[in-house]
């Protein structure tokens, strides 16, 4: 295993999670007797660059185009999050109507709908076919395949050259950063800038978002490792905005080096890493500490309310869903089921542990006395819908980044 972004194998492993099945592979009843195929997961840090990442690749055909379940219109805080990620980068870039857009890894659509409304053209291209013919449906013109030499060309070919490339959670995805970059200059205008939005390390080891670990994200983002990688393109960041969602996010300007104003925030991010310890073995093997603590705390929260003779179920079921499922062995003896909003889940089983996904309705139907939520970082949304099953007197477990009962 090398560093992906400076080629370096001197990789200090500091947080292994077990082995997890892939996180969105969500199975019908019918596929529950086929082998489970458990992968590695454990996570990394280069010490020549810094840039934390996972120690197996997953093959990306197997986690992105097999029946991909996730929807990025599934809520409301989401889809309000896309319109203005839009809106930002019109005012930043100063971006003219009819220019052309395009999403790497643009699921639904829904971020290349808020571009379009603006008056952009739009490309969206994503490797899911059954996400692809959902945006294709909802008017979004989108290429089903991953970003490559060859899909760019063929965009390039088809609409001409873009001046906004986007990637919101998809650059922390690309195994092969190298391809994608050269892929990504191909089908840029000169003036042309790259965006793309991930969540932020600093938050995972701060807030113990260990369960944002899995098999799609193959580097957890932070800006040090960014400078040299973009440099070697003759690129560079000039800005970086900060997000609430998923817990903490970042997104990130890259353009030619030297064409645009560098914002002071560069080195403020640079100076946070820093000051936050990121690049410590110390302060990595402690975050280690961490995440075995809650491993421990909520197991014993859960077994403690089941003695009682409580009823728990969980809400939402998020690929880092599965990985706290997973990794602490909280299957079916546990939870009762896992309801959910999104279509494509519902009526199937959670990978690993295979727990029954049933529509948000049976929780006011079955009335357990405790939900764990696992979408956290939306929990205020999914509280809010569910404040009737609250009145009749259930309880929310919020499991980071302290096991905690909301009552």
């Amino acid at each position: 295993m090398k560093c992906r972004m400076c080629d370096n194998s001197n990789l200090y492993v500091f947080l292994d999670l077990g082995h997890t099945p892939p996180a969105d592979e969500f199975r019908t009843k019918e596929g529950l007797d086929n082998p489970v195929i458990y992968f590695p997961l454990r996570i990394a840090q280069c010490e020549e660059c810094g840039l934390t990442q996972l120690t197996h690749v997953v093959d990306p055909s197997l986690l992105f185009q097999n029946d991909y379940p996730y929807e990025s219109s599934i809520t409301a805080t989401g889809k309000l999050h896309w319109k203005k990620f839009a809106a930002s980068v019109i005012t930043k870039v100063n971006l003219n109507t009819d220019s052309l857009v395009v999403d790497i890894g643009s699921n639904v659509g829904v971020l290349l709908g808020a571009f379009k409304n603006a008056g952009m053209r739009v490309q969206g291209i994503d490797p899911a076919p059954n996400i692809v013919e959902i945006a294709n449906n909802n008017g979004i013109d989108t290429l089903c395949d991953f970003m490559t030499i060859k899909s760019a060309k063929k965009v390039l070919q088809e609409k001409g050259k873009a001046k906004i490339i986007t990637g919101t959670n998809v650059f922390a995805h690309v195994d092969d950063l190298n391809e994608f970059m050269i892929s990504v200059l191909s089908l840029l205008t000169d003036d042309g800038v790259f965006i793309f939005e991930s969540p932020y390390f600093v938050h995972l080891l701060n807030n113990n978002e260990y369960d944002t670990i899995y098999h799609e994200h193959l580097s957890y983002i932070s800006i040090k490792p960014l400078i040299p990688f973009f440099a070697r393109f003759g690129m560079e960041i000039f800005e970086i905005e900060e997000s609430s969602i998923h817990g903490g996010s970042i997104r990130v300007y890259v353009g030619k080096k030297g064409d645009r104003i560098v914002s002071n925030k560069i080195s403020e991010f640079l100076n946070l890493e820093l000051e936050n310890r990121i690049y410590s073995k110390e302060r990595l093997d402690k975050f280690s500490c961490q995440v075995a603590k809650n491993r421990k705390d909520l197991i014993a929260l859960l077994l403690k309310l089941t003695s009682e003779g409580n009823k728990i179920v969980a809400v939402s079921a998020p690929a880092k869903g599965m990985t706290l499922l997973n990794y602490c062995g909280l299957g079916h003896h546990i939870l009762d089921f896992v309801t959910e909003k999104s279509t494509l889940k519902i009526g199937r089983y959670t990978p690993g542990t295979h727990i029954p996904v049933v529509d948000d309705e049976q929780l006011l139907n079955h009335q357990p006395d405790y939900a764990l939520v696992l979408a956290w970082n939306f929990a205020a949304e999914i509280i809010a819908n569910l404040d009737e099953y609250r009145q009749r007197g259930g309880k929310f477990i919020i499991p980071i980044p302290t096991p905690t009962i909301i009552e």
